[in-house]
């Protein structure tokens, strides 16, 4: 579980709504969009030009991963990870374990 959110989902999503909206109204860059809104809404325009990126991206509107697949994807890492990890003990286990039933008994 990740780190608690410093702004509401609410807000997020209003400040990407009004920085799509006011990209597309006016036409004004992308940069200048996230510098006028999130001094409007208390944001700092670098945090609110990334999630605005990542809304484009799971939208479809830009190239890259979405946040669904990125998750997915880690999470089968971290499991593949552990599996990997479960495996040498198996190996170690099995290996002590052979070496045992090799030693001559008294």
């Amino acid at each position: 579980m990740g780190a608690p959110r410093k702004y509401p989902d609410e807000l997020r999503e209003r400040a990407i709504r009004l920085v799509l909206d006011a990209r597309a109204e006016s036409g004004t860059s992308a940069k200048g969009a996230c510098q006028r809104i999130g001094a409007q809404l208390g944001i700092s325009p670098e945090t609110l030009r990334v999630w605005v990126a990542k809304a484009e991206v799971d939208a479809g509107t830009r190239p890259g991963v979405p946040s669904e697949v990125a998750e997915r994807l880690a999470q089968l890492e971290r499991e593949n990870r552990e599996l990997r990890r479960a495996n040498e003990i198996l190996k170690s286990a099995s290996a002590f374990f052979a070496a045992e039933l090799d030693r001559p008994r008294r």
